[in-house]
């Protein structure tokens, strides 16, 4: 379930798809409850005396009966499209009973409303207006073609204008109660969607907490063997410096571990040091925050540009320490896969500010768009980079720690290569009235 605005599966404006189709004990124990209550009404009226076409109202409960039998015995999944063929068969029979008892002057008549209002509350747009138009011509017909009720005593003749009013107040209770239950019905939806994203925000939440438990053991555990990495790199330069002068590139291999080390041992300790050394500066212009989200990656050999939109005043926003690596693990995501460019375009309005990057490279493969965000989808190849794939985990870190800052992300491919959106309320991200303060000392 989508965590956003539905859809419309049909393209029809409020054409909201139900979390779940009726049920079919739900169909088959309304049928029963109103076959055994037409058949107790057709008793009583063949007691007192009321003279109708018993044998064909009779068969007109058996074949809601074996309608019934049938759905018991038949395995088969009840679709939204076949419960509303179901509750047109209701509406046939109900109103072949109407019209065989007397039309409007029969007192069960308000019955059809039975239909329409399932519809209304379980089925979709589409479904519940066919039910209705097949309401309103049954009925109609059903008032229109009606045998009328004799009895040797009594007057059951209703005069013609009661029948009308009667026909016309059916029609009024069509349209409030379809529009009623599916007021209500929407209303049922939307909590149960907002329940379920809930769900969904605390089961992500909750891995990324044992994500980051995982991040600090490794974090304390890599310490010691990136030390010891670093330190036999050194000696091995000097020593190849000494013995073999002239192999440059063994040399070069050497200098490249050390620089790889000294990389690891300064993420781990930015990741570390998150929110601890943060104290001095809590707010800073949205320049200042992309250029500190993108430095670690300037210099990876890929050309990143930062483009503000041409507008006055940009906003001064907070510097949350998950703000800032969210950013960095998108643009970093960005660096690895891009040819020779990656852009950061922020634009903002009143209300919202949004933050786009993109890069040139080969884009997202389009099997894996819908699953990027999670943790170890399936992998992204890059073709320009042989032997490179990751595990996915950052952009699952970065969406669940933008997600946190009020951003809602989108990915897709751009005009030439990967694109993600992301998306402030401008009231969520904007700085508080302290004054952003110096930057912090460079702790070495």
């Amino acid at each position: 379930m989508p965590l956003g605005p539905q859809l419309s599966a049909t393209g029809l404006p409020g054409d909201r798809p139900r979390a779940e189709p009726i049920r079919r004990r739900t169909l088959v124990l309304l049928r029963w409850v109103a076959l055994v209550g037409q058949l107790l009404a057709i008793l009583a009226a063949w007691l007192i005396g009321v003279r109708f076409a018993v044998l064909p109202a009779l068969a007109l409960v058996g074949a809601g009966a074996a309608l019934n039998l049938w759905m018991t015995a038949s395995p088969a999944r009840v679709t939204q499209t076949g419960a509303a063929w179901q509750l047109v068969f209701d509406l046939v029979q109900i109103s072949a009973l109407i019209g065989l008892t007397g039309g409007m002057s029969n007192p069960f008549a308000l019955l059809v409303l039975v239909p329409v209002t399932i519809a209304a509350t379980a089925l979709g747009d589409r479904q519940t207006v066919m039910v209705g138009v097949v309401t309103v011509v049954l009925i109609s017909l059903a008032g229109w073609l009606a045998a009328p009720l004799d009895h040797p005593t009594l007057d059951l003749a209703m005069p013609p204008i009661l029948q009308l009013a009667h026909w016309v107040a059916i029609l009024i209770g069509v349209v409030f109660f379809a529009t009623y239950a599916r007021r209500v019905s929407d209303e049922l939806a939307t909590t149960t969607d907002a329940l379920f994203a809930t769900q969904m925000a605390l089961a992500r939440e909750q891995k990324l907490q044992h994500l980051g438990g995982v991040i600090a053991a490794a974090a304390h555990e890599m310490g010691t063997p990136l030390a010891t990495i670093k330190l036999i790199a050194a000696e091995m330069q000097d020593e190849l410096a000494e013995a073999l002068p002239d192999r440059t590139d063994l040399a070069e291999d050497a200098r490249t571990l050390t620089q790889s080390a000294d990389r690891c041992r300064d993420i781990m300790r930015s990741m570390g040091r998150a929110g601890k050394d943060d104290l001095q500066l809590h707010a800073a212009p949205l320049q200042t925050v992309l250029e500190e989200a993108a430095e670690p990656h300037t210099t990876r050999g890929t050309a990143v540009t930062i483009r503000l939109a041409d507008q006055p005043d940009p906003p001064v926003i907070r510097r949350d320490p998950g703000l800032i690596h969210g950013l960095r693990n998108i643009i970093q995501n960005a660096v690895d896969f891009a040819d020779a460019r990656v852009t950061i375009d922020a634009d903002w309005t009143a209300d919202h500010l949004t933050v786009v990057v993109e890069d040139d490279g080969p884009g997202f493969p389009a099997p894996t768009l819908g699953q990027l965000a999670d943790p170890f989808p399936v992998s992204r190849r890059n073709d320009h980079r042989p032997g490179y794939e990751g595990m996915g985990l950052g952009l699952f870190i970065a969406r669940a720690l933008l997600e946190g800052t009020g951003a809602r992300l989108r990915f897709d491919n751009g005009k030439a290569g990967a694109k993600v959106t992301i998306r402030w309320p401008i009231a969520r991200i904007r700085a508080d009235d302290r004054t952003a303060l110096r930057q912090n000392p460079q702790i070495s």
